[in-house]
């Protein structure tokens, strides 16, 4: 995989926020960013979380029709990190390393396994490295 960086859900859910106007603006330019130089990754996680938010969360709620362009033009393209058993083991121990729910340590564990450096998230903790990742909260001042 030649992606640098991997983008979490919360970023996703961010640039369908309408009460959100400055962090809405960093989220869609650093997913307009991802697709324009493919240096972003996500993985089946993160689309599965955002499809869900998107349709069930009426802060976010997107028309189905709306969503699933989305799905196509956006996140399957940056979709690189497939769920595994490899996958699920590794967050296993990342859990164990970090004190980290299992769900965000397969977040961590899909970035280590695209090979990034850097983990966009504003729901981890930012400037903390696990795995040769560093969490970065692009809202961050």
């Amino acid at each position: 995989m030649s992606a640098e960086y991997f983008i979490d859900t919360n970023i996703f859910i961010y640039a369908f926020s309408p009460a959100e106007a400055d962090k809405r603006r960093i989220a869609t330019g650093l997913i307009r960013e991802a697709l324009e130089t493919r240096k972003g990754a996500i993985s089946s996680q993160v689309f599965q979380e955002f499809v869900h938010a998107a349709l069930h969360k009426a802060s976010t709620s997107i028309p189905p029709a709306t969503l699933r362009a989305y799905a196509e033009e956006v996140l399957s393209p940056l979709c690189l990190v497939q769920s595994s058993n490899r996958l699920m083991i590794l967050a296993l121990g990342i859990q164990e390393q970090s004190g980290y729910r299992f769900y965000d340590s397969l977040i961590v564990a899909a970035a280590v396994e695209a090979g990034v450096k850097t983990l966009y998230s504003e729901d981890l903790q930012h400037g903390r490295s696990i795995g040769g990742v560093r969490i970065v909260n692009p809202f961050a001042p």
